[in-house]
């Protein structure tokens, strides 16, 4: 586990608590060291605090994101929603408001770590609509031939949807499913994540595809008529 905080007294506390987890830890006290931890080490799951110095925790996670689906729960000052969202549309797994208790972030890291389990069950074999193309063992994206760079969430969202083509799935349905029962966003983080999802997908003017946004009920991934 990567503990990044330039609070030295909470790096402390949060190490001996990860350590009774079991958890191997490293520290970091500001952004660019993080991010150069995160590159080399590879650690299992990452607190990342956002206000750091050198790089803030944002940017070490949008970073990291180009070439990591590691587990992150950004840890900040501010529990303003709009921050929230961000660090969620950016990749993050879970934000964890200060003051916090250690104990509380524990059970956070357990439960994003159980739902990075779930999302790595092995999968028998791609999912073809359109011209999307869906492998979840190697977690290859292919849209008309094009490769598209998703992250996890994304990844896990994308493969709901469209493993079940024509079914409506409500955002809570979306957001229990893949964020799980303990998440304390809001529908707006799904909402955000289709959007990004969507502009991502967007590659080619008949795809044989859509994600379709039902008024008043949710989502829904529809094979369309120009199918290839």
């Amino acid at each position: 586990m990567l503990i990044a905080d330039d609070h030295q007294q909470i790096t402390q506390v949060l190490e001996a608590y990860a350590k009774k987890e079991g958890f191997d830890t490293v520290v970091a006290h500001d952004g660019a060291q993080a991010l150069a931890i995160a590159t080399t080490d590879m650690p299992d799951i990452i607190l990342l605090d956002v206000m750091m110095p050198k790089m803030d925790g944002f940017e070490v996670c949008r970073r990291i994101r180009a070439f990591s689906t590691v587990p992150i729960l950004l840890i900040t000052a501010r529990g303003e929603d709009f921050e929230r969202i961000m660090g969620l549309d950016i990749g993050a797994d879970d934000y964890i408001v200060k003051p916090f208790s250690p104990g509380e972030v524990m059970a956070r890291v357990r439960a994003v770590l159980r739902r990075a389990e779930v999302g790595q069950a092995p999968q028998t074999e791609g999912i073809l609509r359109g011209k999307l193309l869906l492998n979840m063992d190697t977690a290859d994206v292919t849209v008309d031939g094009q490769a598209i760079a998703l992250t996890k969430k994304e990844m896990d969202l994308l493969y709901t949807l469209a493993d079940k083509p024509g079914r409506i799935f409500t955002r809570e349905q979306l957001l229990n499913s893949l964020w799980g029962y303990d998440y304390f966003g809001d529908s707006r983080t799904v909402d955000s994540h289709i959007k990004r999802l969507r502009a991502k997908l967007d590659v080619t003017d008949k795809p044989g595809f859509l994600i379709r946004t039902v008024w008043g009920r949710g989502y829904q991934f529809e094979v369309s008529d120009d199918e290839a």
